[in-house]
């Protein structure tokens, strides 16, 4: 339902990620494409007249459960997204922290790079490569790495804040240490793919000063792609530990089967596996990732445990329709099309930039080693202002899953639309997500629609009782 970690992110930002690399955004991540939030989609005829999510009064709530158990007690209906007073609380001031923690990250980085460039900064480090040699190769594998780290640095404090928070309100069980393997390994990843995309643009600049944007789209395209492939294999397992579905819960896999039987897909059964989550995170959570070959569904342990049977096959229904739809594929030329546009973009503003700038900033033209960190600049504004266009396009993808869920699963589940809107109301509930995101967050955030709709849409999806012919399976 959300996404996965370092390739979501990486594909979040992949634009920043090829010109300096250019190398980062997300993500969020989760299906997230990095600080991960659920938005609004294409189900504003069917949500119309859909009910405000509400607080029960605190004296009618029952006593709140305890912190990690399962929250999937029966209920007789789950047509809103419903919260106890305290569980309310805790969900909107933690989600407006991630918005406000988001903002600021974004703010740091861009105020890193610009004053990188005004004070001088790029200049001095472009030198320092030059004095320690005069191969140009080798003075962009000096000069990189030093930039992006000394980017980086300046964005940590925004990513300290958030585990803290994701720590104080129970989202997050990782310790201190763990997190910061992780980041240094995903710094590790992010420095590799840096050196190697900024050493490619910088030979195409160099040989081809008009059609070196071209050019290196064409180059970083099929490397992207080629990283999205082996992610699952030896990316993905640097950071959580996978096991087979079919090994942990063999008896889940029997019900899936039952599930892709229906969608007339063939999932193998090898291609289904559990992450122990747990060990890092209290949220809930599946998606689908990889291309061809290493195409795979991932279930978090969380969501088997804190989730029913019949709850967890709609969340696999979910998935399946990721697989089913293409949204992979989709994805991917999506971000084709979007990065093409970019290069495009900063290819006819980098000169505008030096000739108003340049000798300010001591960058003598589009050759030189430091003009790689104007193009970080204009990669990490891009990236921040075709966020939008981002989620909308992701969000259509989730509700398309959600349909396609709510259809695959019914005739197989009893009241299958129930089922998968108390799933929500149990995703919300321990994820915390925002009964009320505010709706510029949602335009410019949200990778879902928000929780509540997508509750409500379940509970009301109903093309069988009017007479209506299903979307997805006929």
């Amino acid at each position: 339902m959300k996404g996965s970690g370092f390739m979501g992110r990486f594909l979040a930002t992949l634009v920043i990620c090829c010109a300096v690399l250019v190398c980062r955004t997300a993500a969020q991540t989760h299906d997230s494409r990095a600080a991960e939030v659920d938005a609004n989609g294409n189900c504003t005829e069917v949500l119309g007249a859909q009910e405000k999510p509400t607080v029960d009064p605190p004296t009618t709530q029952p006593p709140e459960p305890p912190q990690n158990p399962p929250v999937t007690e029966a209920k007789t209906e789950t047509d809103r997204f419903t919260l106890s007073h305290e569980r309310y609380e805790k969900a909107v001031a933690y989600s407006r922290a991630g918005y406000a923690v988001y903002f600021l990250w974004v703010g740091l980085g861009l105020a890193a790079a610009w004053l990188f460039l005004r004070l001088g900064i790029v200049a001095k480090i472009r030198d320092f490569a030059e004095r320690l040699t005069e191969h140009r190769l080798l003075q962009g594998l000096i000069f990189i790495p030093i930039l992006i780290i000394g980017v980086e640095i300046c964005e940590l404090p925004a990513l300290l804040y958030w585990h803290s928070l994701s720590l104080r309100y129970a989202q997050s069980v990782q310790s201190w240490g763990s997190w910061s393997l992780d980041w240094a390994k995903e710094e590790a990843l992010f420095l590799g793919a840096a050196m190697l995309f900024g050493s490619i643009l910088l030979w195409l600049i160099r040989r081809s000063p008009r059609r070196w944007w071209t050019f290196f789209w064409l180059c970083a395209l099929p490397i992207v792609i080629f990283m999205v492939f082996i992610s699952p294999w030896f990316i993905d397992p640097l950071f959580n530990k996978y096991e087979p579905l079919d090994k942990t819960n063999p008896e889940l896999v029997s019900a899936i089967e039952k599930v892709t039987r229906r969608a007339g897909l063939s999932i193998p059964r090898d291609h289904m596996f559990l992450m122990r989550a747990s060990n890092k995170t209290n949220q809930i959570n599946a998606y689908v990732t990889g291309v061809g070959a290493s195409k795979r569904v991932v279930v978090w342990d969380n969501t088997i445990r804190k989730t029913t049977l019949d709850e967890t096959l709609f969340i696999f229904g979910h998935e399946a329709g990721h697989y089913v739809l293409g949204h992979v594929r989709n994805g991917i030329m999506f971000f084709a099309l979007a990065f093409f546009v970019a290069m495009y973009l900063c290819y006819r503003v980098v000169n505008f930039s030096l000739e108003n700038w340049g000798g300010e900033w001591r960058i003598y033209g589009p050759q030189d080693l430091a003009c790689l960190a104007v193009l970080l600049l204009l990669f990490k504004i891009f990236s921040f202002l075709s966020m939008p266009v981002e989620s909308a396009f992701s969000r259509a993808e989730e509700h398309s899953a959600d349909v396609f869920g709510l259809e695959v699963i019914h005739g197989i589940v009893p009241n299958s639309g129930e089922v998968a809107a108390h799933a929500f109301q149990v995703l919300g509930q321990e994820d915390l997500s925002d009964p009320n995101p505010p709706p510029f967050i949602t335009f410019w955030l949200y990778s879902h629609p928000p929780l509540a709709d997508r509750l409500v849409f379940a509970h009301s999806y109903d093309p069988w009782a009017k007479r209506q012919e299903p979307k997805y399976i006929k």
